[in-house]
């Protein structure tokens, strides 16, 4: 099984802007863990729901695709729904904004059904240093690109984290797809 699938320019630096845009003009809400648990030395972000931004649906119908594209040439998982909107994270420098490693696979009723996970890289890479998503497929630890607007595929249960942001802001959006569990 591939360990990660890339997707270059899931969305145009405009989409980006765009998207970043939305989530500053509402507020934020300080990023928990599952069941809404909050542990700062594990996570430390802000987050969107795109479900709670209109003007944004947009991109939930383009990750939809993505996803089932990517599940078709890399993965052939049983997928069977997107039962969690989409989130968009801001890891900003002043907070030293991270999430240590974790897999998306949780106890809660909708994260005990996540199967894959798609992350895309909203923020211009010279925008921030640090904040590097790190995959952890196999005992080697790989590097997600940087390049903006490139989406990163993987299975929910890989371990991964973003190391802490050490200047500027690191912008990202995070979806789940669901599925029956796995055997």
């Amino acid at each position: 099984m591939t360990p990660f699938h890339l997707i270059p320019q899931a969305l145009t630096p405009a989409e980006c802007d765009a998207l970043i845009a939305f989530c500053q003009s509402a507020p934020m809400k300080d990023a928990g863990l599952v069941r809404q648990t909050t542990a700062h030395q594990i996570r430390r972000a802000e987050l969107s729901w795109l479900d709670d931004l209109p003007q944004a649906s947009w991109v939930m119908d383009r990750m939809m695709r993505l996803t089932a594209e990517a599940n078709r040439e890399a993965f052939g998982f049983d997928l069977t729904e997107f039962a969690e909107s989409a989130q968009v994270a801001r890891y900003g420098a002043e907070r030293e904004g991270h999430f240590d490693w974790h897999s998306d696979i949780g106890s809660g009723a909708l994260a005990a059904k996540r199967k894959l996970t798609i992350v895309v890289q909203l923020s211009d890479p010279g925008a921030y240093e640090g904040g590097t998503l790190e995959l952890r497929p196999d005992s080697n630890v790989r590097q997600a690109p940087r390049d903006r607007g490139t989406a990163i595929i993987f299975p929910s249960f890989v371990l991964h984290r973003v190391t802490p942001v050490t200047s500027g802001t690191r912008w990202s959006l995070t979806l789940w797809s669901h599925g029956p569990a796995f055997r």
